[in-house]
């Protein structure tokens, strides 16, 4: 089934900050973050028809940028698979083969994500 996230993709680098407590990094997500994921679990909920997949699944991901600009499509997994657990299949860690290939779209940037 096909799922579409509306609006650009955004990269685990603008959504999770980082500082030194006692010496050791830390990260975290920023409120920015979360809601930003929350808005991905609603809108696949809107979508997903049906209970979470069990057992191995694969995925399919497009991204669909306004410019062309360079992005590298690996920073751009984490977010969006923990956003779809529980909805589209019951934990990220069933996911054994993932697809990402990116586009431009300057009228309509968007997420499209395929689970099998």
């Amino acid at each position: 089934m096909k799922i579409i996230l509306t609006g650009e993709p955004r990269s685990v680098n603008n959504i999770y900050k980082y500082h030194c407590k006692f010496g050791f990094p830390s990260g975290y997500m920023s409120a920015e973050g979360r809601a930003l994921k929350e808005d991905y679990g609603w809108q696949a909920k809107s979508q997903w028809k049906g209970k979470p997949l069990k057992g191995s699944v694969e995925v399919s991901v497009g991204l669909y940028f306004k410019s062309k600009i360079h992005h590298d499509i690996d920073n751009y997994g984490k977010l969006l698979f923990d956003s779809l657990t529980g909805i589209a299949y019951e934990d990220d860690k069933q996911i054994e083969k993932m697809i990402v290939s990116k586009y431009h779209s300057k009228d309509n940037p968007r997420i499209e994500i395929e689970v099998h």
